[in-house]
This record gives structure tokens, sequence and C-alpha cells, in this order.
């Protein structure tokens, strides 16, 4: 079974987007900033990571470059969901090692389709 991280500071969008992958049979765990996401990151694996922009302590974009600079996470698919929908935000996402860019409220096909692709299985 495949283990998602979501990092979001917003307990609402957390649990939608649990109850959305726990329902196509993933493992889900939640972090809320990009400290707490780092911290579970080092000492659980995970197979995908779901990363929210606008966070206290550690934003998505420090957060998602944090996780680049390390070699046991270079090649560990990153999906950034925000409400930014600026074409700057998607490059600097993008940019910081972000694999895809979703914008808020992501719809659940959305979400499983880009969940399952990162994850090399069938959308």
């Amino acid at each position: 079974m495949k283990r998602v991280l979501i990092i979001d500071d917003a307990a609402t969008v957390r649990m939608y987007h649990r109850k959305i992958l726990e329902d196509c049979g993933f493992e889900v765990d939640e972090a809320v900033n990009g400290l707490e996401a780092l911290e579970k990151a080092l000492t659980t694996s995970y197979d995908l990571f779901i990363v929210d922009i606008n966070m206290p302590k550690m934003d998505g974009y420090r957060f998602i470059a944090e996780l680049r600079a390390r070699d046991e996470f270079s090649q560990v698919p990153a999906i950034m969901v925000s409400t930014e929908s600026e074409t700057k935000d998607s490059d600097r996402a993008f940019a910081a090692g972000a694999n895809f860019y979703l914008i808020k409220p992501a719809r659940p096909v959305e979400l499983t389709t880009s969940v399952r692709l990162m994850l090399g299985e069938p959308a």
C-alpha cells in the first residue's frame, strides 16, 4: 500500500484529501506545516507528498526545497496544492522541486489521477 503525507495547515483540507485518498486505497498521514512534515519524512517512508504553499513555520516551497536537498528524497514525488492560481506560483513550485501543481479545491478525480500518475499507477 502506497503511503502519502498530506501537508496543510487547514484541518478541513487535510480531512478532504485524506478521505479521497483513503477511499482509493492509499495510506495517509498528515502534517500541519513543512517543519512537522520534514520531521515525519525523516522517520517514516512516504511514496508521495501533497503540499500546501502557505503554512506557518515552514511554507510549502521551503519544504520541497529542503526535501530535494536530501538524496533520499530527491526522487519522491511532490504535488503542490494551493489556492494560488497565478503562473508565477506554479513556476515557483516547480523551481522548488514540485512535480505537479493543483489549484484548490482540487476535485476528487483531479487529485486521485495526479496522485496515481505520480506513483506510476493506472489512472
